[in-house]
């Protein structure tokens, strides 16, 4: 089977290559681009350290999440049906259906979610007096969707368990929705929070997501696996015009859509812990600014020079190459013992 991904994932990355660079006018003429803007935080207070490094980036097209979302969904759509027909030994630790339908429900609502901010954004933002939907709002929805999927995976799949390399698997009944909730949630933000440098959250996604397909070839879960074979090709023609200087951005289309979706793979694998260590550079991507918010909040000062972490490092000196770079290193060497960890 391995040769049949390699084969998708190639597939996916010669088509999306192809489509990238008209979608990326398509945008322009559209003039869905980043917007020269003001930002402030959640006490309505300016927020120059973010401006001084992103203002530059005003003009690059916004929403290549949108393209990736859709080259996967309609490849997976005409793709699969052919090779349940061919013969292809497919196998799955679930319903087929009822994981597809909940893989592609999370992929395609947040990204809905997404694309509704992005279009709020860049349409509506003068009229309204702030930059997108409120943060209140969003994590409401958020909050909504990651609940019903949580239920979807409980209820349908009869999922109640995450797995503890050592321990084994703990089931938890019915607080496994809350648990994952939050997760699907806080890896939503995580991923946002984390897409903020061209190339950053894209490269470690990608490194992240070869490390969970190789955990799913291993579960010997034909969906996922070819589901992230096709992801991953999209993604990779999409990175190639997103690292520095980005030519293109994903959006909030891309951010929500990637990081539930990403934290969907890892639930329904059973693969907590790796989520966690593979995920690591989002969690103290959005720890860092979490951390940041409360102090501000409560103790009225700063905990770190700016917020996130990748805003410390350009204030300190570091070039956006530089830190981008290192952040997928340290991603490689997370992805490996992840892996190494979630290997039964």
């Amino acid at each position: 089977m391995i040769h049949l991904y390699l084969g998708l994932l190639l597939f996916s990355f010669l088509l999306t290559s192809v489509l990238v660079v008209p979608f990326i006018n398509l945008l322009y003429r559209l003039k869905f681009q980043r917007q020269l803007q003001s930002t402030t935080d959640f006490q309505n207070k300016k927020t120059p350290i973010f401006d001084k490094f992103h203002n530059i980036k005003t003009g690059t097209p916004v929403g290549g999440g949108l393209l990736i979302i859709i080259s996967v969904c309609i490849l997976f759509l005409i793709l699969f049906p052919i090779l349940k027909f061919s013969r292809i030994f497919i196998s799955s630790n679930y319903q087929i259906d009822s994981e597809l339908q909940i893989i592609f429900f999370t992929f395609i609502s947040f990204g809905i979610l997404g694309l509704y901010d992005d279009i709020y954004k860049f349409f509506g933002f003068k009229k309204t007096g702030f930059f997108g939907l409120r943060l209140i709002h969003k994590l409401i929805l958020q909050v909504i969707l990651s609940l019903i999927i949580s239920c979807l995976i409980y209820f349908k799949l009869g999922i109640d368990f995450i797995y503890i390399p050592i321990l084994g698997a703990i089931h938890l009944g019915f607080f496994f929705i809350i648990i994952s909730t939050f997760i699907i949630t806080a890896f939503t933000n995580f991923f946002n929070i984390t897409d903020g440098l061209d190339g950053l959250s894209c490269g470690l996604l990608m490194i992240a997501l070869f490390a969970f397909w190789f955990l799913s070839n291993n579960s010997l879960d034909t969906p996922i696996s070819l589901f992230l074979s096709l992801w991953l090709g999209a993604l990779i023609a999409f990175l190639y015009f997103n690292i520095y200087p980005a030519r293109i951005w994903l959006g909030d289309v891309g951010a929500l859509s990637f990081g539930a979706t990403f934290a969907v793979i890892a639930l329904l694998l059973g693969k907590i812990v790796p989520l966690l260590i593979v995920g690591a550079p989002f969690i103290v991507e959005g720890m860092s600014s979490a951390i940041q918010i409360f102090s501000k909040k409560y103790f009225k000062k700063k905990v770190f020079p700016a917020a996130p972490l990748h805003l410390t490092l350009q204030k300190i000196g570091w070039e956006e190459p530089k830190i981008v770079s290192r952040a997928w290193l340290a991603g490689i060497i997370l992805a490996i013992f992840g892996i190494w960890l979630g290997i039964n």
